[in-house]
């Protein structure tokens, strides 16, 4: 299950803008979500409520109002609102966010095709789309009915079975029905992006079982999170898309049944959504108290430095500041010294997305584990976060960074007991040693020092320098290799670690191409490395097929850029997804990332110390904030509990981008 996006990112700040703005079209996790158009974490996963709001019947089969993975719900079936949503806020007022992003052309995110419209999102990121159920961002892991009023399961888990609210309309009044539901996930297993093959790749068929009800069956059973997973079914008008070519860009906006309307669009410079004073669904417990801004208006800019001046001078109401230097140097404002511009660090409780330089292993360069090891020695962290990064910034060492899935000291016996029986091959340090990644003092002699062992691993690997070249001992090329991204500004931490690798004798380059081509090239692993994030969860689950699989190391779309073909791998993350308790997730989560880690598959690169936040003082906050709610990758699931407040908008005397209401 990934929580995060989209997208979008928990560090979010140090991953090169342009790879978060095509994260989604490579299926990269929500929050983070991800980071950029779509959120990098969007796969969930949950088994059923045990709550007194469940019904359990005589064939085993509990009906709930919502579903959890461990623990139990937060709130029962009568609830008014989420806590961190206020009932009273007022409605009305407008807010202005940056696209930071060089255009778009569609208002369709579910396609290969274009690049959509910020705002648009996909699973339960978007304005315009409700989805079968909601995710609670102030709890892990729990979704709660939406469109559907209620889930049914088995105790087997061998299909879900969802009962559709009986008002629930499209934004023309039309009912919302099972038929839609079944056209959704057909449509979208078939000519949607990839990911949604693999992510749906266990659901094998829906089919109406009722006036209002949708069944969903499953392939294989005691798979907790499979329902969970349909729950987050984005639901599309059959009606509609029967009548366009749904696998083809568009600029139509297409019939909506979210809290918001597209009201205007400027193709590649703004799009403008409406809230919809007829949504269906405004009154939901799910939806009460949210939803409180009345416009809202994504303005593209193809420069970063214009969209931060566009900030500063009020035209921009909300900013997720991404860079480390901006952080440093450029809010020393009057604006922000006298309270009208609150900057701020925000801490939300995911944990850190791994990021990293990652290895194609299919490349014949990077088979031994060895040499992948001596990469990393060229790597200087401490000389990047000191030199570069104004020291904003933590070393990243697990997979579940910042998490209590994150593997720390030696293996427990719980442990041991999944990898005991694939010790022989396993890097013994598995069972040994803690791992964590080459470090330096930020001087030259550190580095020397690094540099010195990452040749001797290579020795014994068999390369060796010859005439400033790294080639292989028995004769042949010289050790080359390129690094593939999608933004210029990596470069200032691409760039040292290039030189340093040239000390070793490698001919290391960097090569930046246009979105689209990254896009292709990394999902068809037309790449040598690659910088990227992988957003995790705080509940792991089938994702790791996808991220470290057999299966998918030759399926193009895939998540497993790197290539990952092990059956130790692949039998912890079964473990992992079949965990029957919390307990048992955290002992299979710590030995995947210790044999993850162990493997040297990556170099792993950073981790921000929270993200970084200014806004123009003319908002109202509910008084608890949802704490799994992240801003940095992209402002609106934070903002949706927000609304204008008329007396701050007013005392900024027109400043800000838009007016009191």
């Amino acid at each position: 299950m990934r929580r995060k996006a989209t997208t979008s990112p928990r560090d979010r700040a140090g991953w090169p803008e342009a790879e978060r703005r095509v994260a989604g079209k490579l299926g990269a996790s929500r929050s983070a979500c991800t980071l950029a158009a779509f959120a990098i974490a969007f796969a969930t996963g949950a088994i059923l409520s045990s709550a007194p709001a469940a019904a359990q019947s005589d064939e085993g089969v509990t009906v709930t109002h919502g579903l959890f993975l461990f623990g139990g719900l937060q709130y029962g079936p009568d609830f008014k609102n989420f806590d961190y949503a206020n009932p009273d806020a007022p409605k009305g007022g407008a807010v202005v966010l940056s696209a930071n992003g060089s255009t778009f052309d569609s208002l369709n995110p579910y396609i290969v095709k274009g690049t959509p419209a910020l705002g648009l999102g996909f699973m339960q990121q978007s304005l315009t789309t409700d989805s079968l159920m909601v995710q609670n961002d102030g709890e892990p892991s729990s979704e709660y009915g939406l469109i559907a009023e209620s889930v049914a399961v088995p105790k087997d888990k061998s299909w879900a079975e969802f009962t559709l609210r009986a008002n629930a309309r499209w934004a023309d009044g039309t009912p919302i029905t099972p038929a839609d539901a079944i056209f959704s996930f057909d449509i979208l297993k078939a000519k949607g992006l990839p990911l949604y093959r693999n992510y749906y790749r266990n659901v094998t068929k829906a089919e109406q079982t009722g006036p209002r009800k949708v069944r969903f069956a499953f392939s294989e059973k005691g798979n907790n999170e499979l329902p969970f997973i349909i729950g987050e079914l984005p639901v599309l008008s059959k009606a509609y898309w029967s009548g366009h070519a749904f696998d083809e860009t568009t600029t139509t906006p297409p019939l909506s049944n979210g809290a918001y309307k597209i009201s205007k669009v400027d193709i590649g410079r703004s799009i403008t959504y409406e809230r919809d004073p007829n949504y269906w669904g405004k009154d939901l417990p799910v939806n009460k108290g949210r939803f409180n801004i009345a416009t809202v208006r994504y303005d593209y800019y193809r420069d970063q430095s214009v969209a931060l001046e566009a900030f500063k001078a009020g035209k921009v109401d909300f900013r997720s500041e991404l860079s480390a230097k901006n952080w440093a140097t450029e809010y020393d404002l009057t604006a922000v010294r006298d309270g009208r511009i609150i900057k701020q660090l925000t801490h939300p409780a995911n944990g850190d997305n791994f990021q990293g330089f990652l290895y194609n292993i299919r490349k014949p360069v990077f088979k031994d584990a060895k040499v992948r090891e001596a990469l990393g020695y060229a790597f200087d962290f401490e000389w990047a976060n000191k030199n570069i990064f104004y020291n904003q910034y933590a070393r990243t060492r697990s997979y579940f960074e910042g998490t209590e899935l994150e593997s720390k000291g030696l293996p427990t016996p719980a442990e041991l007991k999944l990898l005991e029986p694939f010790r022989a091959e396993l890097d013994p340090r598995v069972f040994t040693k803690e791992f964590n990644p080459p470090k330096t003092e930020a001087t030259d002699a550190s580095l020397r020092a690094n540099l010195r062992t990452a040749v001797a691993l290579l020795n014994e690997a068999g390369w060796t320098i010859k005439d400033g070249k790294l080639v292989p001992k028995q004769g042949g090329a010289q050790f080359a290799f390129q690094i593939l991204t999608a933004d210029a500004a990596s470069e200032r931490v691409v760039a040292p670690f290039v030189n340093n690798l040239k000390l070793l004798g490698i001919d290391a380059s960097f090569r930046m191409v246009d979105d689209s081509q990254y896009i292709a090239r990394v999902q068809n692993f037309d790449f040598d490395m690659i910088i990227a994030v992988l957003a995790q969860s705080l509940s792991p689950g089938n994702e790791q097929r996808d991220f470290w699989g057999a299966d998918a190391a030759d399926r193009p779309g895939s998540q497993n850029y790197i290539g990952i073909k092990s059956k130790v791998v692949d039998a912890l993350a079964e473990a992992v997804i079949f965990a029957p308790d919390r307990e048992a997730l955290i002992t299979a989560t710590h030995a995947l990332d210790r044999v993850l880690q162990w493997g040297f598959y990556t170099i792993p690169e950073l981790h921000g110390l929270g993200a970084r936040i200014a806004y123009w003082d003319k908002f109202g906050r509910p008084a608890t904030l949802p704490k799994h709610a992240d801003p940095s990758s992209t402002p609106w699931p934070y903002l949706q509990n927000w609304w204008i407040d008329p007396a701050k908008a007013r005392a900024l005397g027109g400043q800000g981008a838009s007016a009191a209401p």
